[in-house]
């Protein structure tokens, strides 16, 4: 799958209203939108990895996804824009009063792929900031970061060391010990700030 130009504008604009009424629904307890299958895209149809991230005024206030994809693309944009809202550990369920102030990313994944390295030198050398979104493991610690974080940790060493201490590994284990590395990449559509 090529994620530049997998979905157009308009699917990806399709995808953030329906994220964005998904969540509204379920805040005064009404059932999702109803989706008429025989006029979905075919694609919306695929099994891929999503996420789905809710910021409010630029600040992180949800984010929750499927990097192994468990349901087709429509419905894991659902799934994961109720999880997002009401189900981050991180943060409270989204209120009523905050829906209007928030601002909804997805993120539709490529399948990770094994990224094999011989030493810290040699990981750094083949991560490709900006691009790859990055999944670490360590017996049954594991944690990942979309692409979309590079931006607020553009050092390799610092996007590294968040993401091990994210994973519940000590900051400096991606320099001491060996860790299971895979990689991805996103195609993302975000809503337009309100001005």
């Amino acid at each position: 799958m090529d994620t530049a130009k997998w979905l157009s504008e308009d699917e990806g604009k399709y995808l953030l209203g329906l994220a964005r009424k998904t969540i509204k629904n379920r805040l005064v307890n009404l059932e999702g939108p109803q989706i008429d299958w025989k006029d979905i895209p075919e694609k919306f149809k695929k099994r891929l990895g999503t996420f789905v991230t809710i910021n409010i005024e630029g600040n992180l206030r949800g984010c929750i996804g499927h990097i192994i994809p468990r349901e087709s693309l429509i419905e894991g944009i659902r799934e994961n824009a109720i999880n997002a809202a009401f189900r981050d550990p991180r943060f409270p369920p989204l209120s009523k009063e905050e829906f209007d102030r928030i601002e909804i990313e997805i993120s539709i994944l490529t399948p990770p792929k094994e990224l094999s390295y011989t030493d810290t030198k040699d990981l750094l050398k083949k991560l490709r900031a900006g691009i790859d979104g990055l999944i670490i493991k360590k017996g049954i610690y594991e944690a990942t970061f979309l692409p979309q974080v590079w931006e607020q940790l553009p050092q390799k060493e610092e996007f590294l060391s968040h993401l091990c201490l994210k994973a519940g590994l000590s900051v400096d284990s991606w320099k001491t010990e060996k860790l299971h590395v895979s990689t991805y990449q996103v195609q993302a559509f975000e809503e337009e700030k309100s001005k």
